[in-house]
Formats: C-alpha cells, sequence, structure tokens
C-alpha cells in the first residue's frame, strides 16, 4: 500500500483500517442487501483453501438474478467466515 510505503500510516494501523473495512461491509451485506444472485460456471478452473480462505477460479460463468442476467469470462471468487473476523486488538488465547 502506497500509504504504507509513505509513512502516512502504520503497518498496524492499515490492518486495523482493511480489518474494520470487512466487517462494515460484510453488516452491510447482510443487513441491508435483499436480494440473491446465483451463478453457473461452465468450468471450475483451480480452487484452493488455506487459513480458512477459500480461492475459486471460474470460467464461463453465468450470473442470475430475478429479472437480471449476466455473462463473464474469468471470475475469481475469495471467500471466508466473517463471523470469525479479528481486530487484532483482542487478548491472544
Amino acid at each position: 500500500m502506497k500509504v504504507i510505503m509513505y509513512g502516512q500510516i502504520t503497518p498496524q494501523l492499515a490492518v486495523r483500517v482493511l480489518v474494520q473495512f470487512d466487517k462494515s461491509i460484510n453488516a452491510a451485506l447482510s443487513n441491508r442487501v435483499k436480494s440473491r444472485v446465483t451463478f453457473k460456471a461452465a468450468k471450475l478452473n483451480t480452487y484452493r483453501f488455506c487459513d480458512n480462505v477459500w480461492t475459486l477460479m471460474l470460467n464461463d460463468v453465468e450470473f442470475r438474478e430475478v429479472h437480471e442476467f449476466a455473462r463473464v469470462d474469468k471470475v475469481k471468487i475469495v471467500a471466508c467466515d466473517g463471523k470469525n473476523v479479528s481486530t487484532g486488538d483482542e487478548p491472544s488465547r
């Protein structure tokens, strides 16, 4: 991140900002978004599960909502359990 390289914020603050962003987005998506989107891929190119994070690389993907449809060539999905997010401020156990 450029703000860390230029000394504008510390690496610890950057981590806290990213963790807070993840928490806020997770809360907003779970509380404010009421529609659902489904997707179907012609090919699951690669998948990985590391440190409780799933990474999926999909090819030829169709996304559908009630009245909307979209098709894309490639999609990368990164997913983790939002309930296990830590701020780094909590004491270690």
